[in-house]
């Protein structure tokens, strides 16, 4: 498995901001999708209720830290029926 990681340091309020920005549109294309590929399973309710504290904190806008973490997997997605 591959993984890779990039750390955001908030310092200010523009990072503050920005990070804000970043995780609202992440936020609402996450909802958007869930709602078109997903819909109707627990899986995508679930994958938003995991996400919407961050998205939450990010409004607040206070220093911090935001690290992204993607792991890669090496198999392929399962194929629906």
């Amino acid at each position: 498995m591959d993984e890779y990681e990039a750390t955001f340091e908030i310092t200010s309020k523009d990072d503050a901001h920005a990070v804000e920005r970043l995780l609202n549109r992440l936020y609402d294309t996450l909802r958007e999708e869930s709602r078109t590929v997903r819909a109707g399973t627990s899986d995508s309710t679930e994958m938003l209720e995991h996400f919407e504290g961050i998205h939450n904190a990010a409004q607040r806008q206070r220093p911090g830290r935001l690290t992204v973490v993607f792991e890669q997997r090496d198999e392929p997605f399962e194929e629906k029926q």
